[in-house]
């Protein structure tokens, strides 16, 4: 069965144009735990880092969770299931956080977690009109998190439906402003046609390092990428940056973000706790990491930070504004438990942008 589109409701039929577009040619759900130790020890492979696993072994890490949870009562613990994938969350936010017109392009299954994407997405007021149903299973994720806020996943990602490069038109593009994409070598078909379509109908890109191991990995389709001269926006956090340069643990992020600025109009480096640096033309800024607060997940915090420099290239404003809204959008996610902020941390961003004189949009309820 071929790639069906999800088609708008009677009352929103030929919506406008979304002002972005993410391109995930997967949707996917991630099932988010807060776990001690005990917990982790009994997980197939190494603590940290991301294992992939087939289905299921994913169910099996599952029952184990919820099993884990539900005999620990005097342990912290939550459990969460949502709308996840790097592209998801950076649009999510850019909707519900932002008030951006956004919309996603890719594929779901016809399964009870297809259902849950969807839901999610939508709820949060993202344009669903480009996103596909394909028969087979929705891709999954299970991030286990520790009392320091770091992530040992377990995805399941190889049997899982996807849209192909053949199934994409100049149409998905046609009247966007900006495209938001994450590095994966394993979806460089899509990438390509995607970045191919998009530059024909006058479209910003925005490129995502999505991870040092992939940069490592796969440095050559990199920076043949990179060197295309199509990306507009490149975002890399430190790790992804030295991995860029050559991997060497003190090479300077600047150094990187020379690099990127020779083929991106715009190049941002993000320093985690000491904030980011980031290039546009001649000018360079430095910005410090908005609010204090210990990272509860970390999920998501590149996510939204991209979100947030992608709202305010929309609007217009200077390179370090776009910096500030991105460090106080990633501060707010990392806050609770996965990827998608809610409503008390928007408003702890909101506060915070004020006291920045920078601009918002009424707190999601």
């Amino acid at each position: 069965m071929g790639a069906e589109p999800l088609l708008p409701t009677a009352n929103e039929s030929q919506p406008a144009a979304p002002l972005i577009l993410g391109l995930q040619p997967a949707a996917l759900i991630d099932h988010v735990a807060r776990v001690d130790p005990s917990l982790l020890d009994r997980i197939p492979g190494d603590r940290g880092g991301s294992m992939p696993v087939g289905m299921e072994e994913l169910e099996n890490i599952l029952r184990e969770v919820k099993s884990y949870i539900l005999s620990s009562p005097d342990v912290l613990t939550s459990f969460k299931t949502i709308a996840g994938g790097s592209v998801a969350n950076t649009i999510r936010g850019l909707s519900a956080g932002f008030g951006v017109s956004c919309g996603i392009i890719g594929a779901y299954g016809d399964d009870q977690q297809g259902k849950l994407f969807v839901c999610n997405m939508s709820s949060n007021g993202v344009n669903l009109s480009r996103l596909r149903m394909i028969k087979g299973p929705t891709a999954q994720c299970v991030c286990l998190v520790d009392a320091m806020g770091n992530r040992t996943m377990r995805p399941s990602l190889s049997s899982a439906v996807k849209v192909q490069a053949n199934e994409l038109t100049r149409d998905d593009f046609k009247g966007a402003k900006w495209l938001v994409m994450r590095y994966s070598i394993f979806n460089m078909e899509v990438i390509e046609a995607a970045v191919k379509m998009a530059k024909q109908e006058k479209v910003f890109v925005s490129l995502d390092l999505a991870s040092f191991e992939m940069v490592r990995d796969f440095r050559s389709p990199l920076l043949q990428l990179l060197e295309s001269g199509d990306i507009d926006l490149c975002f890399a956090n430190e790790d992804e940056a030295k991995e860029l340069i050559g991997g060497e643990k003190d090479a300077d992020p600047e150094v990187a973000l020379e690099f990127l600025a020779k083929h991106c109009q715009w190049a941002v480096v993000t320093l985690g706790a000491n904030g980011c640096i980031a290039k546009h033309g001649k000018e360079i800024v430095r910005v410090p990491a908005i609010g204090e607060s210990k990272a509860t997940d970390a999920t998501g915090a590149g996510d939204l930070f991209a979100s947030g420099f992608l709202y305010g290239l929309v609007k217009g404003l200077s390179l370090e504004k776009c910096c500030q809204l991105g460090s106080c959008s990633g501060g707010s996610v990392i806050r609770s438990l996965g990827g998608e902020v809610t409503p008390e941390n928007w408003q702890w961003m909101h506060k915070h942008l004020q006291i920045k004189g920078l601009p918002v949009q009424e707190i999601p309820q």
